[in-house]
């Protein structure tokens, strides 16, 4: 059985890395925040000391990091992965990052002799703690076959997307979509409750008709709570509306509605709702 390692146990990486253990794989860990290994260490798993160290002990990495920035730091920094990775070993980066960031991130790995394959993943905490997370790969075929029953592990539904990029393309595609309807189911409720509606009855509607989705079934009740637990930070949602418009300035698509979302997530972060659940939006439109 491969030995797997896992990079990055925040809300999404440290439920992952448990099913992983939970399911009785070799696991061995690594977080930039040493003390948020101690749960998975309880589990089984084995902690070190840098990405170097994952890498050089493990037939399979996982990473699941917060941003291309510190998907980038994770390979290239100071006892980073391509310090360990070698001898045909994998890396999966499940990190939610631009395509320009998951290429240079595969082509070093392949000239440092493994093999890459990114699997940028649609769902939240929820779904990462059930293991039912939708997983995009793109990259290494035979990566993505040796590493099939960790992955089913981690979701319900996984797809091969074709060369590198295409992943990442396709999570920017899916999070743009989410953070649109987002802010305008925001903007929906606000306008019925200053209207003198009945939310609940908003929400009612909404499940009983075409526009019934588990996001608004999940979230609606936070809106008319006014309570915010995280699932998915808004900080990241804004990220990732920034690096869709940048993939429609790139490919020459207009992107107007996004841009416009993109805007008003920028706003909640600069009124300090960064680290909340995206649908604290609502708290700059209602």
């Amino acid at each position: 059985m491969p030995k797997y390692g896992f990079i990055g146990l925040g809300i999404m990486g440290s439920p992952m890395a448990a099913n992983l253990i939970k399911a009785g794989f070799d696991v061995t860990v690594w977080n930039r925040t040493p003390g948020k290994c101690a749960p998975l260490v309880a589990l089984g798993a084995r902690q070190v000391e840098s990405p170097r160290q994952v890498a050089e002990s493990c037939d399979i990495t996982f990473a699941m990091l917060a941003d291309p920035a510190a998907a980038h730091a994770a390979s290239f920094g100071p006892e980073g992965v391509l310090e360990g990775i070698s001898d045909g070993r994998g890396y999966i980066d499940m990190s939610t990052v631009d395509d320009a960031t998951s290429c240079a991130i595969a082509a070093a790995i392949v000239k440092a002799g493994g093999r890459f394959l990114e699997a940028p993943v649609f769902g939240t905490k929820k779904p990462a703690e059930d293991g039912t997370l939708i997983i995009l790969t793109a990259g290494d075929q035979s990566l993505y076959d040796e590493a099939a029953a960790a992955l089913d592990k981690l979701g319900k539904l996984r797809l091969y997307l074709g060369a590198v990029g295409q992943g990442a393309r396709m999570k920017l595609v899916l999070n743009m979509i989410m953070g649109g309807m987002m802010t305008a189911f925001c903007e929906g409720m606000a306008l019925g409750q200053k209207g003198g509606l009945d939310c609940s009855q908003i929400l009612a509607v909404l499940d009983a008709g075409p526009l019934a989705n588990p996001m608004f079934k999940g979230k609606g009740p936070m809106l008319m709570a006014g309570n915010f637990p995280t699932s998915f930070p808004l900080k990241h949602m804004q990220k990732d509306l920034r690096l869709a418009v940048a993939l429609g300035d790139k490919l020459g698509q207009p992107l107007h509605s996004a841009a416009m979302a993109n805007e008003t997530f920028k706003r909640a972060c600069a009124a300090g709702h960064a680290d909340e659940d995206f649908s604290a939006v609502y708290r700059v439109i209602g």
